[in-house]
């Protein structure tokens, strides 16, 4: 076999392995219906909890660091604390193994017949939940394939002397062989493809396994750079989730580095009390490290977030997602204190809105892009909190509640709807601004003032609003519908400012529709502050 046909197998067998590991992922994920985000928030109640959320996850989308990503994501957009997320990167971990177990399965002569099923299913069958299944089976035969097509690529690099030179290294030097497995992981951004290509080795007895095992644990290592990257720019609690991945599995290494020799001898005798073939032999190995990685250190979450918090120091803003107030249990048993409950958990929801508002107009006048994502937090937030107490108040409306209570109940329900539209349109503040940037629109200086004026006077409406409704104020309340009028008029004030701009050659066309559109949103973002508090007013009145 020539060189060119030694890489161009090995190249392509790569890709169609990659290939067949993401395709067969996306499968796995549709099939269960797509809910891996809701498994991870819901499912993390307690570190055990959170390992097994993280094994369920990766075992669907076949990658750890996939899940570490999204698990950074959801530590990023404050639905996860970092305790929860260092169980769920651990249980990342032990999951990942499953590709190199399914690896071990000695069904490469069946990989096209596989890939050809998985093809009929897709193409020729109309139901989803077949075409899904079609998709699995195309992504397992392509696993397999890819990895023959490898075989095929490295099988004479056995004959090389240099090769065999660099394997004696290994064993005699195993920081030589984590130093290439984290090398060739990062590389190929998966550590399932650089373990799936040392079964391929052993197994052809290219490779000894004292020196598959030290770059079997550097893989480990490599995989933690993705989620590394995917923390570059976010949250510091989101580089801590990313930082708790390298340091855990910093730690393992480290460990088993010590005892690599009775590790090693232990396979060894494994492999013959199970009758292992040399890929299972290695699953096997990597099996039992993660699995006794994550026993050793799962007792220590705490000792390890508080490292990690002394490494990369620095205060975040944290968002609490999830409502705190909504207990379920007072539906039935005191309706009037479960809405007390929901119009706690109402007050939060507006100081979401508050906090996003102020977060949207920081972002206007920096364009730093922190604001930006604060903002885009807030209004999940906000969106969160609005499915939860609506649920929340529907339950308590089937309940019999008195006169009083039927119209704070009606309050809240119109004050959440409203609090909502508000998270929709600080939102488009930041989307305005980012066109504004790609499209290098420049507002003139007098246009960023007024825009200022307008926030500030917007805001304060919203405080004076929120605290109607804490306060059942009716002074408050007043003050709203009074600031609101001024509101309405500082919009035609300013819009007739933009005109004379437009017309002495000071504003651009495209400026200006950003600085009316901006208007437009604070100008209805009072209307929804003014709604609130003649919610509260008319409550009143009733009463």
């Amino acid at each position: 076999m020539d060189v060119q046909t030694i890489i161009f197998s090995f190249l392509g067998g790569l890709g169609i392995f990659l290939f067949g590991i993401k395709f067969m992922g996306d499968g796995l994920q549709k099939a269960a219906g797509d809910r891996l985000r809701e498994i991870l928030d819901k499912f993390t109640s307690n570190p055990l909890m959170g390992v097994l959320a993280g094994m369920i996850v990766t075992i669907l989308i076949q990658t750890s660091s996939g899940t570490t990503v999204l698990t950074v994501g959801l530590v990023n957009a404050g639905f996860m604390t970092l305790h929860q997320a260092i169980g769920v990167i651990m249980g990342a971990n032990i999951g990942t193994t499953a590709t190199a177990f399914i690896i071990g399965l000695d069904i490469e002569a069946y990989a096209l017949p596989i890939m050809f099923a998985g093809t009929v299913m897709i193409f020729f069958l109309k139901n989803k939940k077949i075409n899904n299944i079609g998709q699995i089976l195309f992504g397992f035969g392509g696993i397999f394939y890819g990895l023959k097509l490898m075989g095929e690529g490295v099988a004479p690099l056995e004959g090389l002397e240099s090769f065999q030179n660099l394997t004696v290294s290994m064993s005699e030097n195993p920081i030589l062989g984590v130093i290439i497995g984290v090398t060739f992981t990062v590389a190929v951004q998966s550590s399932s493809a650089s373990i799936g290509l040392l079964q391929e080795l052993y197994q052809q007895g290219a490779i000894m396994l004292d020196a598959v095992m030290p770059v079997l644990f550097g893989d480990n290592i490599g995989t933690t750079i993705t989620a590394v990257f995917a923390a570059i720019g976010a949250s510091v609690a989101a580089k801590r989730a990313a930082f708790v991945h390298v340091i855990f599995n910093l730690i393992g290494t480290t460990i088993i580095l010590i005892l690599l020799s009775p590790y090693t001898l232990l396979m060894e005798n494994v492999q013959d009390w199970l009758n292992l073939n040399e890929r299972m032999t290695v699953a096997f190995a990597h099996g039992i490290f993660n699995v006794s990685n994550t026993l050793l250190q799962l007792p220590f979450i705490g000792l390890l977030a508080i490292l990690v918090t002394k490494l990369i120091p620095g205060k975040d803003t944290e968002i609490e997602m999830k409502a705190r107030h909504l207990d379920t249990s007072f539906i039935e048993r005191s309706p009037g204190i479960a809405l007390g409950q929901a119009k706690s958990e109402t007050l939060r929801m507006a100081e979401f809105a508050e906090k996003g508002l102020t977060e949207s107009l920081q972002y206007l006048k920096t364009t730093q892009k922190r604001h930006s994502e604060l903002t885009v937090q807030f209004e999940e937030a906000i969106n969160n909190l609005d499915k939860n107490i609506t649920n929340y108040l529907v339950l308590v409306s089937e309940q019999s509640l008195s006169d009083e209570n039927s119209r704070m109940h009606s309050v809240l329900m119109d004050t959440v709807r409203d609090i909502e539209r508000i998270g929709d349109h600080m939102e488009n503040m930041v989307e305005l601004v980012d066109y504004q940037l790609t499209n290098k629109v420049t507002l003139s200086e007098e246009a960023y003032q007024d825009l200022d004026e307008m926030f500030r006077l917007t805001i304060n409406t919203l405080q004076h609003a929120i605290k109607t409704l804490e306060n059942d104020d009716v002074d408050e309340a007043k003050e709203v519908v009074k600031q609101e009028e001024e509101i309405d008029k500082l919009e035609r004030k300013l819009r007739k400012k933009h005109i004379l701009r437009l017309n002495e050659g000071k504003c651009s066309g495209s400026a200006g529709i950003v600085f009316v559109d901006m208007l437009s949103n604070l100008e209805r973002i009072g209307d929804h502050s003014v709604n609130i508090a003649e919610a509260v007013l008319d409550e009143q009145e009733e009463s």
